[in-house]
């Protein structure tokens, strides 16, 4: 049994910058969100997949409990007022294809994607969250969990992640403290690279545990005397940005893991859904069919 957990706001924009034609209807560009179904449907029915157990998390709005801790931390300011409206029509597109959806507001969608890995990794085979962001990293175990970028087709374990990365995973969040995330709004520390944090952190596992003294450093660090005392400066700064980086693991998710047994899509209220953003051409596209015709229609 595999667990596929999806970075619902990745797959949205994805699919928003698309080279797929536009889609309109009454009014609305609706790109995103049929772009997203698809996709998602391309998933459910991959055989190499085999997904049994899923549920698709959303940013829903662009912020969190970290824009409270830092106010340069990433927002909705500058996303596409066209893509920003389809947040809810995505959400409701998921439900329809019958996956469960967890749309944070306070937490982020990463942070529900680490909280289900965390939760569940001990009772599945293997835990699959469907993106490349290296930010969950951090969540990787073996090969018990893993990312998979479709759009590359590669799956990344553990031990692929050390190999690009240069970090174990507990050394994620210092990676991208000293390094910065611009997607974040995480400014990182002045001359700090992703090879010098990295032989820093193979060193020395932690922001905390790196030595004062720049002689205790890796050989292969460059301009050691000069980092070091950007680090004692702005310590304060990296372990904010540490805190900024690293995923909440305890969201409090209603579900239990058999709620997220997905058990094909709900016919009547997909229907429903192909009909009102007018994405008539998916209606026969599903290969699996729940069998229960109660199925509730989420925008009805």
């Amino acid at each position: 049994m595999r667990l596929h957990l999806v970075d619902g706001t990745y797959e949205l924009f994805r699919a928003h910058f698309s080279r797929r034609p536009g889609h309109e209807h009454e009014g609305r560009d609706l790109k995103a969100t049929v772009g997203l179904a698809a996709s998602m449907l391309a998933l459910l029915h991959d055989e190499r997949e085999s997904v049994s157990h899923v549920a698709i998390a959303f940013d829903n709005p662009i912020r969190s409990v970290r824009n409270d801790w830092f106010d340069d931390y990433k927002s909705d300011e500058g996303v596409l007022p066209a893509l920003l409206a389809q947040f809810d029509a995505a959400e409701e597109a998921a439900r329809a294809l019958g996956m469960v959806v967890w749309s944070m507001d306070r937490y982020e969608a990463d942070d529900a994607l680490a909280t289900g890995a965390a939760r569940w990794r001990d009772e599945v085979e293997q835990v699959r969250i469907m993106t490349p962001d290296k930010d969950l990293g951090q969540s990787l175990r073996g090969q018990r969990v893993v990312l998979v970028d479709r759009l590359r087709d590669a799956v990344i374990d553990e031990a692929e992640f050390m190999r690009r990365r240069g970090v174990a995973p507990a050394s994620v969040p210092d990676w991208l403290a000293l390094v910065g995330d611009t997607a974040d709004g995480i400014p990182g520390l002045d001359g700090f690279g992703e090879k010098t944090a990295s032989a820093l952190l193979r060193a020395f596992g932690h922001i905390e545990g790196i030595p004062r003294d720049p002689k205790a450093w890796p050989a292969s660090v460059r301009q050691a005397d000069v980092l070091a005392a950007t680090l004692a400066r702005d310590m304060e700064l990296a372990l904010l940005y540490r805190k900024l980086a690293t995923l909440i693991d305890d969201v409090p998710l209603v579900e239990a893991l058999d709620d997220l047994a997905w058990r094909g899509v709900p016919a009547a209220a997909f229907a429903s859904w192909c009909d009102r953003v007018g994405a008539r051409t998916l209606r026969d596209r599903p290969k699996r069919w729940s069998p229960d015709p109660k199925a509730a229609d989420p925008g009805a």
